[in-house]
């Protein structure tokens, strides 16, 4: 049975504040393009320890499974709650979320035409570590990508005026077709945990034929295999800027022996055809998908141990059971761990969603 130990270190010194934090109820894990969070709670004989030595938006947590970091993050929340103590992190990302523009333009890194959404993202940690007290000992890789940020006529802009928060930056360059996907690792840097922004384009993660999750091997439990015909449609019809006859327009539509389904795509602030074009058919191929499981639980086994996939990761699934039997190629968008409590084992999470709904650029 693996161990786990919970560190709590000083956010800007790195300083070590408690070396094994007892926890339990722990859960934890990254997310795609999105902060990944903690939750736990610490037992009443040790309530004492939290208030002395743990300040929420000033500590952080990390998780160490038989001595690999796995998690790390912020603690925003250690209160009380009748006889409970809960503690709540965020992941690396989540600080992005409470820091805002207060110079315009990342002081002086934009107006930006023509710039690589991946170089605008490291901008956006270098000006949140470069203003005082607010280095995290944070690193971006540089990966860059051909995604293009704004142009002659239309720079993109942060604007003082308009406090943006950070992290809403990094969202707009997530979003933009084609862009850079992101996850979050933690490691130790001189002693100091360190996070470390995993940039991807033109996607994040890879497919994986060395593993694979199975029905009576290390599946243990997984969510219905849904077919939701509400969703489903084989044309869409996508609508950007504009009104009446002059509204941009693109129609994405497929035959496929089924039934005609049409959906309504409304992107009022779009003016390339090319790109409303790309969104078209980026929707149409994820509503054309039946069959999808969104959740997997797994344990610890040699056809995929802890810590040999990844969040972006396209993964072989079979499912076997009384209602179905479903293999499919699916993409790690998440994973969540619950280490053993008592008599209770790991339990490990995968969120998941058909590798086939994803369309990247390149």
């Amino acid at each position: 049975m693996p161990t786990y130990r919970y560190r709590v270190h000083d956010a800007l010194s790195g300083a070590v504040l408690v070396h094994d934090l007892p926890l339990s109820g722990v859960e934890f894990g990254p997310g795609l393009s999105e902060p990944g969070d903690l939750s736990g709670e610490v037992p009443v004989p040790f309530q004492n320890l939290v208030g002395s030595t743990i300040s929420p938006a000033n500590t952080v947590l990390t998780v160490e499974r038989d001595d690999t970091v796995l998690w790390g993050g912020l603690i925003w929340r250690a209160e009380p709650e009748g006889d409970k103590f809960p503690i709540e992190a965020g992941g690396w990302g989540s600080y992005l979320h409470r820091r805002h523009d207060v110079h315009g333009q990342l002081d002086g890194r934009g107006p930006y035409v023509h710039a690589d959404a991946c170089q605008v993202i490291r901008d956006v940690w270098a000006y949140a570590q470069s203003q005082p007290d607010g280095d995290l000992n944070v690193l971006v890789d540089p990966s860059t990508s051909r995604t293009k940020v704004g142009t002659p006529a239309e720079p993109y802009r942060v604007d003082w005026w308009e406090a943006p928060v950070l992290g809403d930056v990094v969202e707009d360059m997530t979003k933009i077709e084609g862009g850079p996907e992101w996850t979050e690792d933690t490691v130790y840097s001189e002693s100091r945990p360190a996070g470390q922004i995993r940039l991807g384009w033109p996607r994040l993660g890879t497919r994986r034929t060395d593993i694979m999750f199975a029905t009576g091997a290390n599946i243990s439990a997984v969510a219905p295999v849904t077919y939701d015909g509400d969703e489903y449609a084989q044309v869409i019809i996508a609508l950007g800027a504009g009104e009446g006859r002059g509204r941009r327009r693109a129609i994405d539509a497929v035959r496929n022996g089924r039934l005609r389904m049409e959906r309504i795509l409304e992107i009022p602030a779009e003016k390339g055809n090319d790109r409303l074009a790309a969104r078209a058919r980026r929707e149409r191929i994820a509503r054309q998908a039946l069959g999808e499981v969104h959740e997997i639980q797994v344990i610890d086994h040699p056809s995929a141990p802890v810590g040999s996939w990844q969040v972006g990761d396209d993964v072989r699934v079979r499912i076997h059971d009384q209602w179905v039997n479903w293999v499919g190629w699916c993409r790690i968008t998440g994973w969540r761990i619950r280490p053993p409590q008592g008599d209770d084992g790991e339990r490990v999470t995968l969120s998941l969603a058909r590798a086939d709904r994803f369309v990247y650029g390149g």
